[in-house]
């Protein structure tokens, strides 16, 4: 049965992913664009709108101005406690630079 998080965690992380981490975002939708049946080279931006034990989510725009959603798998098992979620977004930016060829950042 899929976790789901209570608001205080959706605040918390959405607001730090899209306050904080815009880029990883962009770098993320485009990644695992094929997912949801478009190309990354169409993405020009993307936040993320939600999580839950089995997934992230974010919302992406494509140079037309049109949006489409992009869930993505956590990487490693469903979720349910709140500092998995920083592992899990961890996992997907480091994989999402592996399928793009940017060199990832250090992890803090």
């Amino acid at each position: 049965m899929t976790h789901h998080f209570d608001d205080a965690a959706l605040t918390g992380v959405l607001g730090h992913m899209n306050g904080e981490h815009g880029d990883d975002n962009l770098l993320i939708a485009r990644a695992f664009a094929a997912d949801a049946g478009v190309t990354g080279d169409v993405i020009t931006g993307a936040r993320m709108t939600g999580f839950d034990g089995d997934q992230g989510v974010w919302e992406a725009t494509l140079d037309d101005e049109s949006t489409v959603s992009i869930a993505v798998p956590w990487p490693s098992r469903p979720i349910s406690q709140r500092p998995e979620v920083r592992r899990e977004i961890v996992a997907l930016y480091d994989e999402a630079c592996r399928r793009l060829g940017v060199a990832p950042r250090p992890h803090a």
